[in-house]
Formats: C-alpha cells, structure tokens, sequence
C-alpha cells in the first residue's frame, strides 16, 4: 500500500529521507524543495547556532574539538524530537544524517580529542534513529566552491579549496562504504534542482520509485541515452 501526498505516489517503506553532500551540495536547498512537494515535515541543521563554527574556520586548529561537540550534541538531540507527535506531517526530510558528524570528527580533531568524542559518541549513536533513504549529492570540488562563492555566507568566505577537497574525499569515503540505508548517490554536479524544474521532478521521481536497490546511482543524462 502506498500513500498519497500532493499528487505524488510515496513507497510505503519511505517515511524519513535524509539528504546529504558536501558544503556547497546543494543538500539544504533539496530538503526544502522534497519537504515542500511532499508536503513533509522539514528539520534542518541548526549550523548558526554554533557559537564555535566561525571560529574554527578562522583557526581549525584550536577549535574543532569544541566545534565538533556542540554539533554532536545539538545534533543528537534534534534527533530525538523527529517523531514526536506531529499530527500534520507523515514523512520528514532532513538536510543531514547523524552519522556525517564523524566525518567531520576524524578530519578535524586531534587523536586524544578524537578518544573523548569516541567515548562520548559511544554513549549516544544507538540512540538515535536511521534514516529510510538517504541521497548523497555527489559534486565536483569546482562546483562546491562556486556555490559557496555564490551564497556568499560570512563565516564561509576564507574557507579554503584545501579544506573543501579534503571533505569532499572524505565524504566519497564514507559513502561508498555506506551501509546503514538505502543510499541513492546523485551525481550533481552538472544538474542544476534549484532552477532547472525538469532536473528537479526528474530527480524527484527517482528519489520517489519504489523497491531501491541498497546503493542506486542518478545522473539524468547517462540515465536517458
């Protein structure tokens, strides 16, 4: 049996998508636009919360291991009020999957801080609930940093190429090696959701279809010829 919203046929097995990707991804835009057409609940990362995050992108070095635990915590519990009563919405899209917060842990953090947030991850990571799909939006280095020129965020603005090529390795790492949901790699960088309406239904579709594979791959134009 599957349920109807908004015109648009939702898997029975699919009540909480998460999307993920790089800085710069475009993760944030897409979980606005699905949540929208679906007409879901919308829970995104409350990064300007975090009273480090400028500061460790002016001096990494210093402020990770703070960084990263505001983010753990802040994170874990925003994780455990997704399925809270909510009489109005039966599926949730997030722009973020508690797991990323490792990837950004073992690339930031010294070893004995990484020992402390291990301990503490430990304590917590059952806790917290999985996703049903979860998309990777999988982009260029290019691509990522023209779009973080373009949205010109302030504390964005002296973060440097080395850093986002880094993460970007790091995150083909993490999800190639993905295994705790269905994952749906989206390759995007030349696709463009946010203007470009064909891309976005199109991909919607996919994102939409029913009996998934464990890891599928999208790319509108290897997919049409």
């Amino acid at each position: 049996m599957q349920q109807k919203e908004n015109d648009l046929q939702i898997p029975a097995d699919i009540r909480y998508i998460a999307i993920e990707g790089v800085i710069g991804a475009g993760k944030t835009s897409l979980a606005n636009m699905v949540a929208q057409r679906l007409g879901a609940r919308l829970v995104l990362e409350k990064f300007d919360e975090n009273p480090f995050l400028a500061k460790f992108y002016e001096d990494p070095e210093h402020y990770a291991f703070q960084t990263q635990i505001f983010f753990l915590l802040s994170r874990y519990k925003q994780q455990q009020e997704l399925f809270q009563a909510d009489l109005f919405h039966s599926h949730v899209i997030s722009d973020y999957i508690f797991e990323k917060d490792k990837i950004f842990a073992y690339l930031t953090m010294r070893d004995d801080e990484l020992k402390l947030y291990e301990n503490l991850l430990a304590t917590i990571e059952h806790k917290v609930p999985q996703p049903d799909l979860v998309i990777y939006l999988q982009s260029s280095v290019d691509r990522l940093m023209e779009n973080i020129e373009k949205r010109d965020r302030v504390m964005e603005r002296n973060m440097s190429e080395t850093y986002i090529r880094e993460l970007n390795e790091a995150y083909n790492y993490f999800f190639f090696r993905y295994k705790s949901a269905p994952l749906l790699i989206v390759k995007a960088t030349d696709i463009d959701f946010v203007n470009n309406p064909e891309h976005f239904e199109d991909l919607l579709q996919q994102i939409l279809r029913p009996n998934k594979a464990p890891i599928e791959y999208y790319n509108p134009f290897v997919r049409r010829t």
